[in-house]
């Protein structure tokens, strides 16, 4: 009877020290849980920020790019000025020849 009890004893012990065990085992997965909701929750901000700034790299102009720019709107500008000009002369001639031969 005494080894039975012993027996016992000892199944009970181990029982108490695989609870604890199991506990601690709980424990640790419901912490391990809480990390990867928080990783996952990182790491789509993460590619929310990597894809913002994408877009703003996408979108940003830089200050040779604006001079770039300006200078070609004025080089532009000066080509249809001179275009006009040289129109608003031709024009003028031809009403001088039309007159010229009507006198």
């Amino acid at each position: 009877m005494k080894n039975f009890e012993a027996k016992v004893r000892q199944v009970i012990a181990q029982f108490c020290v695989l609870k604890q065990e199991n506990a601690d085992l709980y424990a640790e997965l419901e912490g391990k849980d809480e990390e990867i909701k928080r990783l996952r929750a990182e790491l789509t901000q993460s590619k929310n920020d990597y894809n913002n700034l994408k877009l703003a790299k996408m979108i940003e102009i830089s200050d040779a790019d604006i001079k770039e720019s300006k200078m070609k709107i004025s080089r532009l500008v000066r080509e249809i000025n001179k275009c006009i000009s040289i129109l608003s002369t031709d024009t003028g001639e031809d009403s001088d020849i039309k007159e010229g031969t009507a006198s």
